[in-house]
């Protein structure tokens, strides 16, 4: 999927949030990728108008919750492509972003609650195995540093679980439990249970728990460096183009079935 070298010019890209880890890994991998050329690095309190400026197509959004929906409303009134890796998006703020695209002929964003091809994966795994199993919970675990939980690809997983459990009619997970006051079964979501650690020293790390009569099977992903992310946001820049509109998850740019 990624593009092939040819006599075109390198698209341009700006980076949100340059200054950040994810930010400086983006930055790293742009500057290295034949086919691409970082022409501004934002970050905390830079004006957006420096993306416009410096002639940016596609804009990587890596900042915080509460900045990047308007930055991505900025983005597209500007007519730049989006790739944003920050989460914390609520349908509301999903639905008023179709509606401002549906006004913005050609523009793209792709919104991806995990950058990592396996993360992706286990996603795509984890809709296909739920129609097997009565049982479904979610582990999350990142480093302490993180600002929202649950993560954005823990709830995308228990949507595709929820996805998997209707498409093949079964009902609500089995659980017991009266009485939880200090709320240990963890949140959920679309009925899936979603346990978030927080921890210094991890990265990103998923495990998704299926249960059945006398088996367990376990999806696990695990990310110890935010090089991993990188392949999935150069597929973003690359693709986002091709696809105008709004794309929630990288999987809506891999061929996946």
């Amino acid at each position: 999927m990624n593009a092939s070298p040819s006599s075109h010019s390198p698209r341009r890209v700006a980076v949100l949030g340059a200054a950040g880890r994810m930010g400086a890994a983006a930055c790293r991998a742009v500057e290295e990728a034949e086919d691409l050329e970082l022409v501004a690095r934002l970050g905390r309190g830079d004006d957006l108008s420096t993306v416009t400026e410096a002639g940016a197509e596609v804009a990587i959004d890596l900042t915080v919750p509460s900045a990047t929906a308007g930055n991505v409303r900025w983005l597209v009134d500007h007519g730049v492509h989006a790739v944003v890796g920050t989460t914390g998006w609520t349908e509301e703020g999903l639905e008023e972003l179709r509606t401002q695209l549906d006004g913005a002929e050609g523009v793209g964003v792709l919104i991806a609650p995990n950058f990592a091809i396996g993360a992706v994966l286990a996603m795509r795994f984890a809709e296909i195995a739920a129609r097997y199993y009565d049982s479904a919970e979610i582990i999350e675990m990142h480093h302490e540093k993180k600002l929202d939980a649950p993560s954005g690809t823990a709830r995308h997983t228990a949507a595709a679980i929820a996805r998997g459990r209707a498409a093949a009619g079964l009902g609500a997970v089995p659980d017991a439990t009266e009485h939880d006051p200090e709320g240990s079964r963890g949140a959920v979501i679309d009925g899936i249970h979603v346990h978030a650690v927080r921890q210094r020293g991890l990265v990103a790390h998923e495990v998704v728990q299926f249960g059945g009569v006398g088996e367990q099977f376990v999806l696990r992903h695990d990310s110890f460096d935010r090089i991993s992310f990188m392949p999935g946001v150069l597929l973003g820049v690359r693709e986002v183009v091709a696809h105008p509109g709004l794309t929630v998850g990288l999987d809506g740019y891999m061929d996946l079935g």
